[in-house]
């Protein structure tokens, strides 16, 4: 891999006992992820779950006694950089992407902060993609599970040689609408099913409210008039530092007056860098964003940022 290119990291999680381990084995068993090295966080003092992978070598880190989503965030990193120097001076295989499986009960966001603000880890690696595992025999278990499940990218159904994912899936599709979700048993899938493609377009989603899961809705918003970046920034801005408990999830395809949209990809308080796209995936070019979160309701967003942006102008 050139020196320029930016090694993609896929962050991998879960609720405790959802199968993250089970698709990670599974999915080193490819050979096509061959060139991949795994970062294992564990919870606790004694590290188990690494031994349950098919290949444990020089490129499988474990990181223990702590939560990747807090105490260990600097070890993280670390072990990025590390892993970085060492691919550079040949002293282990080499790599062409990096596989972050988190504890049970690790909040993503952090996660996420920590990959799009740490100057060295950012330069080097790119956050590709957020998978989650939700087992179908116990759905969503509380706020972690929650988190999870919002922050993802593509949604992993797990144990449905045990119990009925259909309804599952359905309030998945219903809780993070821009999520692809996927039904899996016994962590059989192909790598690209995971890693390649875009995902479920934005412009697949109803522009209406979303059933609630636990008080959280997601909401679709869609604007004919074109969206100055700036007035939309600032007013995002203020929305994050306002209501930033409450808004979970943004992400959206923006019309700013290029030839394609401007991707907007946010988890919690933490908005990945905007990217501008060559070209729309269709001939729709209205501006649409999905919000995820408690207490926020539709109309008033809508209202406030066509305000906002409507002021702008003048």
């Amino acid at each position: 891999m050139p020196l320029t290119e930016k090694t993609p990291v896929v962050l991998l999680t879960g609720f405790l006992g959802s199968g993250k381990t089970t698709l990670l084995q599974r999915l080193l068993a490819h050979p096509e992820m061959g060139e991949t090295a795994v970062i294992v966080n564990e919870l606790g003092e004694v590290a188990i779950d690494h031994h349950l992978l098919r290949r444990v070598d020089e490129r499988t880190v474990v990181l223990g006694n702590g939560c990747v989503c807090c105490t260990l965030r600097g070890d993280l990193a670390d072990e990025l950089r590390d892993l970085l120097g060492r691919r550079e001076r040949a002293e282990i295989p080499p790599f062409r992407r990096v596989v972050v499986e988190t504890t049970g009960v690790a909040d993503p966001a952090p996660i996420v902060y920590t990959l799009l603000s740490e100057p060295v880890v950012k330069h080097h690696f790119e956050l590709e993609r957020v998978i989650t595992t939700v087992d179908a025999v116990h759905g969503l278990r509380g706020r972690e599970s929650l988190l999870q499940a919002v922050a993802a990218d593509r949604l992993v159904v797990t144990k449905t040689d045990l119990a009925s994912g259909g309804e599952l899936e359905r309030r998945l599709g219903a809780l993070n609408p821009t999520a692809e979700v996927l039904e899996v048993s016994f962590g059989e899938v192909d790598p690209d099913v995971l890693f390649g493609g875009e995902g479920r377009r934005l412009r697949d989603l109803p522009a209406a409210s979303h059933a609630e899961h636990d008080g959280v809705q997601a909401h679709s918003l869609v604007f004919d008039e074109q969206l100055d970046w700036i007035a939309f920034g600032v007013w995002l801005t203020m929305l994050l530092s306002s209501r930033g408990s409450d808004v979970l999830r943004v992400k959206g395809l923006l019309d700013v007056g290029g030839s394609g949209p401007l991707l907007l990809n946010g988890v919690q308080h933490v908005v990945h860098p905007p990217v501008h796209l060559d070209a729309w995936p269709d001939d729709d070019r209205r501006s649409r964003i999905v919000f995820i979160g408690r207490g926020l309701e539709r109309s008033a967003l809508e209202e406030s940022l066509t305000a906002f942006v409507r002021a702008a102008r003048q």
